[in-house]
């Protein structure tokens, strides 16, 4: 992979020159096929975790997980059956012919890939790409390919990194549109990449005020509830954890027996599938974060819209694995009347390269739209978009 870096954030117009530079060179190769080699992973943490339950379910064997704290990770339940080396632990034999699948995004991809294969690692790849082989049968969609921008999407993006509110948020478009478009990887000096802050950057939490009204849309195991009660400086009004997976709403039950009362007695559980209109959908439950709509899902659901919800949020938290462009349209209403802060987290599909930023900057009114990137390989963007009568404070 080639890895590329900036001395400062770009400009509209700088920018605009080094996306077309990138799209010349797209699109890159596409899905990396196992093909009958032994696959190992490299990563044992939170989406190494996640690698195994996806491997699992499409019957992938794994052949073992390298990582360099194995005494931290052996036991747990999540990788019974498997063995967990560090690296100095793996004979030369075995890496021969191998396929390793980087389960890391919080660190960059290319200086350690590099490092493994020094190490004797032939070919090395992020575990997305691996994933994305398995579309068919797990709708895990975060390791897309996007395709070489034409002249009237060129247009669009033009616009979009005209539209962004600083140029930190076009560096980072910028970092995410190469790795989609090319698989590189390339940073900015004064816009770092930031894993520990996602959906609560600066600009989020200087716009908060007391009596919020929050909704988690995606809210998974309700993780981010205890942090939203305490960036309001614990004076929130209400918090919805919207969430359509049995399992994470069971674990969501399963966590309020440790959260504070005060933070407890302000959350409402809602179980709903959220769409750009009501209607039936196809849901794939059981995935943990990756459950959503998709047409490998085995339950219909009734989807319904943010508008239909009616509970007045002043902000608005999506991760949709890919549905967020469809709520947010189905929240218009609720956008106009209420005006929330929106945090959308925009890696899941190509919609998030053009048509979600575009979105924003052109359907909402008196916004300043930020996009932030909060992991590697072109993970963890999340879009946020701001009232500017909220910022004049």
């Amino acid at each position: 992979m080639t890895a590329r870096s900036f001395e400062a954030p770009p400009d509209a117009a700088a920018a605009f020159a080094h996306l077309c530079a990138v799209n010349r060179r797209a699109p890159a190769a596409g899905p990396t096929l196992v093909a009958g080699r032994r696959l190992w992973l490299y990563g044992a943490g939170n989406l190494g975790r996640l690698a195994r339950a996806h491997l699992d379910h499409v019957g992938q064997p794994i052949a073992g997980v390298v990582d360099r704290d194995p005494a931290g990770h052996r036991g747990a339940p999540e990788w019974a059956g498997l063995d967990i080396r560090h690296p100095a632990e793996v004979l030369p034999g075995e890496k021969a012919g191998a396929l390793l699948a980087v389960s890391i995004v919080t660190s960059p991809f290319a200086p350690l890939a590099a490092g493994l294969r020094a190490e004797g690692w032939q070919t090395v790849v992020p575990f997305y790409d691996v994933a994305e082989a398995f579309r068919h049968v797990h709708p895990l969609s975060n390791g897309w390919f996007a395709e070489r921008l034409a002249e009237t999407g060129l247009a669009m993006a033009e616009r979009v990194l005209e539209g962004f509110a600083d140029d930190v948020s076009r560096a980072h478009h910028l970092a995410f549109a190469a790795y989609r478009l090319a698989r590189e990887e390339w940073s900015f000096v004064g816009a770092p990449v930031t894993p520990g802050d996602r959906f609560f950057i600066a600009e989020a939490l200087a716009a908060l005020r007391p009596g919020e009204r929050i909704l988690d849309g995606g809210a998974h195991h309700g993780e981010l509830l205890p942090r939203f009660f305490a960036a309001c400086a614990g004076r929130p009004d209400r918090l919805f954890a919207v969430e359509p997976d049995p399992a994470s709403l069971a674990a969501i039950d399963a966590a309020r027996a440790g959260w504070p009362r005060e933070v407890t007695e302000r959350v409402s559980v809602v179980d709903a599938v959220l769409a750009d209109r009501a209607g039936p959908v196809r849901f794939h439950a059981g995935l943990g974060y990756a459950s959503q709509i998709a047409p490998t899902g085995a339950a219909e659901r009734e989807a319904t819209t943010i508008d239909a919800l009616d509970v007045r949020p002043t902000i608005v938290k999506l991760h949709l694995e890919g549905g967020e462009l469809a709520a947010l349209k189905g929240a218009a209403a609720t956008i106009a009347r209420h005006r929330p802060i929106l945090m959308l987290t925009t890696y899941h599909d190509a919609a998030g390269l053009v048509e979600t930023p575009l979105y924003l900057m052109t359907a909402l009114e008196d916004y300043a739209v930020f996009m932030r990137a909060h992991g590697f390989c072109g993970t963890g963007t999340v879009l946020y978009a701001i009232p500017k009568e909220r910022m004049s404070r």
